[in-house]
């Protein structure tokens, strides 16, 4: 059997830099990525998981679950440029279990990752979740808010506020979303998701009036794109141009959408739904963190690929295709954002 020097190359750069941590002085990464599934092998009554179980459709087993976990590590490892991200914003998760199993099992075990997570009122019991260095980064505080009608929560995932101090530097205040899918329909699902943008950006407002200047990074898989009304209009996230204002928010993501490529695909068709938008402070700042547009991007590492054989071109390299079980990543790609720090 020929294995590729690609390949080869590959898995030593992985074992080389995860096996001691890597140092950077003046930036500090932060990673969004949608991990697709990533459930443990245990059926909750409470959950609609039976799929993903060892008797479920999916023949979801400890051996299948162990391998993935590695894939994500690997993404999680790479996307840094051999180095791992300060900070590492996850959506899909089932539960605190296997977020554990990820920051001690895996190459991850090297970086002293602390885990924010709760479990949410979704109905098939996936989350989001955010792990923090803390040699780098001291929490403040963390909180979850979710989406309500008439009062009721709604069956969906919550929005996870987290701030914490960076290299004992600067505050940032971060924003994790998974919106609503569109799986019963764009227009009939339209709605919830505009809701979770109007929730957001209460909450966005809310920081504004009560520190200032905050310094806000807001990341997540929205099921939207950056043209679209909840996060163009509602949350009001604007393309970056050249009068940036401090209190509003800017869509760095947004010529993503202009361009060949996406963060997911759909049959023949990229989407950016994958997104990172920043409050205009960031942008601005002249002291502590900054960041610059051109360093928020899609990380698309060859391996996190796959050939298209159906529509052409490449895409991502998931666990399963269908209930084929393939051995990959995830059906989305990771999303890193680098901050400068300033002299």
């Amino acid at each position: 059997m020929k294995i590729s020097f690609f390949f080869i190359l590959t898995v030593s750069l992985f074992q080389s830099y995860t096996a001691l941590p890597q140092e950077r002085k003046n930036d500090f990464c932060v990673l969004f990525y949608n991990v697709e599934n990533l459930f443990n092998t245990k059926n909750d009554p409470d959950k609609e998981d039976d799929e993903f179980t060892p008797e479920g459709g999916r023949h979801w087993t400890n051996k299948k679950l162990n391998h993935k976990l590695i894939n994500i590590s690997k993404a999680i490892l790479n996307s840094a440029g051999f180095a791992a991200p300060e900070v590492v914003a996850l959506c899909e998760v089932e539960d605190h279990e296997v977020l554990d199993r990820l920051i001690n099992t895996t190459p991850l075990k090297n970086f002293n990752y602390k885990i924010i997570h709760k479990e949410s009122p979704d109905h098939r019991g996936i989350d989001v979740a955010l792990l923090y260095n803390a040699e780098k980064v001291y929490p403040l505080e963390y909180k979850f808010f979710p989406l309500k009608n008439g009062g009721a929560i709604v069956h969906t995932r919550e929005i996870l506020y987290f701030s914490g101090i960076l290299n004992k530097t600067d505050t940032l205040h971060f924003f994790v979303n998974h919106w609503p899918s569109r799986y019963d329909g764009l227009l009939e699902s339209k709605p919830m998701r505009n809701q979770a943008a109007g929730v957001l950006k209460s909450k966005v407002e809310e920081l504004q009036q009560k520190f200032a200047a905050p310094k806000i990074i807001i990341l997540g898989d929205f099921n939207d794109q950056p043209s679209d009304e909840s996060i163009s209009e509602i949350l009001n996230a604007k393309p970056v141009h050249k009068n940036i204002e401090s209190n509003c928010l800017y869509n760095l993501s947004f010529w993503w959408e202009k361009k060949e490529g996406g963060t997911l695909k759909y049959q023949s068709q990229w989407y950016v739904f994958d997104q990172c938008i920043i409050s205009g402070t960031l942008l601005n700042s002249k002291k502590g963190f900054s960041v610059v547009p051109e360093n928020v991007k899609v990380s698309d590492w060859p391996f996190l690929l796959e050939k298209d054989k159906r529509y052409g071109g490449t895409k991502p390299f998931r666990t399963y295709s269908g209930y084929s079980y393939e051995g990959g990543f995830s059906d989305h790609l990771p999303i890193l954002v680098k901050l400068i720090l300033q002299d």
